[in-house]
């Protein structure tokens, strides 16, 4: 087991316990609580590393990945292959017997995907509350949602992420590796388990909290092709008050799950002053500024028992996008 390594503190700019972050970054910030990555905390987090062992933190997408019912399908599809350019000869550089003497041929596909399926980082475009709509920071989804994509908070607006983490594996808290359809996790069940894994969360550590979701996705053709094992599982997860817990009173920078909502479905609590059928996400993402990490594959972390961690995360940098999508976060002891 990786017990609480001793780090240096890094004191958050911003937070206030038992507020949080809100909107503190001024009326043009796009960023949220990741304005507060800093040097010290990339030295922070690198100061876990003891080991250089590297964990892949990140699940393999396909098209028969499993997906939430609102977001588009996917395909791979092949746009050139070595047979379609020998045989269409439309590329000279290709059939050019003179410079191309080699048959040298290529293979591109064109990728047609959801944003928001497998492992991935919510942006702050991604949820919008109210009427008229608002997303964080009191952007207006009129003036931010376009045509083609996000005008404000897409996926180019999230910085590299490299910080400590934490993984709280509530699936082997409670003894139910995945925990059942719609379980709640809540401040109780995730103390409960950081108390046995014999650590804490500091301010601004990345928290990623286990379900045993991500195992049943491995066992889905390693892409999540298992539609109906996965389905009930994915639906435990983080509530209203577990999340308020996290950012209020622990200073979580960004939280994540190993699931495609992050909370529980359907929500057992709702906000203080109404309902939502995706309460956490308002919470973290438009009242908070917390970017909401999906689909995190903590298996291994989970069969070594390390709970401490360095989280590298480059999100890739799809001008408008509503998530990070299809991403490779590191772990690093």
């Amino acid at each position: 087991v990786t017990a609480q390594v001793s780090s240096p503190e890094v004191t958050p700019r911003q937070w206030e316990q038992g507020t949080g972050w809100g909107w503190g970054w001024g009326n043009d910030d796009e960023v949220g609580s990741l304005n507060e990555l800093s040097p010290e905390l990339t030295l922070k987090a690198l100061s876990l590393v003891e080991e250089g062992k590297v964990y892949d933190l990140g699940l393999t997408y396909d098209r028969e990945s499993f997906k939430f019912p609102g977001h588009n399908p996917g395909e791979v599809m092949s746009f050139r292959t070595s047979s379609g350019e020998l045989t269409q000869k439309d590329l000279s550089m290709v059939t050019d017997e003179e410079e191309n003497s080699t048959n040298t041929t290529f293979a591109s596909s064109a990728l047609f995907i959801s944003d928001n399926v497998a492992t991935q980082l919510d942006t702050l475009g991604h949820i919008t509350e109210g009427d008229p709509p608002h997303a964080y920071n009191n952007y207006h989804a009129e003036d931010i949602q376009g045509d083609w994509g996000l005008l404000k908070l897409g996926a180019e607006t999230v910085p590299p992420i490299a910080a400590p983490a934490t993984m709280i594996d509530v699936a082997k808290s409670v003894g139910e590796d995945p925990l059942p359809e719609s379980y709640a996790i809540g401040q109780e069940e995730m103390e409960t388990a950081l108390d046995e894994q014999g650590v804490d969360i500091d301010p601004l550590d990345v928290v990623l909290v286990r379900t045993g979701t991500g195992g049943l996705w491995l066992k889905g053709d390693g892409v999540g092709s298992n539609h109906s094992e996965i389905q009930g599982p994915d639906m435990a997860g983080i509530t209203v008050s577990g999340a308020r817990w996290l950012v209020e009173e622990k200073g979580a920078l960004a939280v994540g799950t190993d699931t495609s909502a992050i909370e529980t479905l359907p929500p057992p609590e709702q906000l203080d002053d109404g309902t939502s059928f995706n309460p956490v996400h308002v919470y973290l993402l438009v009242r908070q500024g917390v970017h909401i990490l999906e689909y995190q594959n903590l298996e291994d972390l989970a069969s070594d028992e390390t709970y401490k961690f360095a989280y590298i995360l480059g999100v890739n940098k799809i001008k408008g996008a509503t998530a990070g999508t299809v991403l490779r976060p590191i772990g690093m002891v």
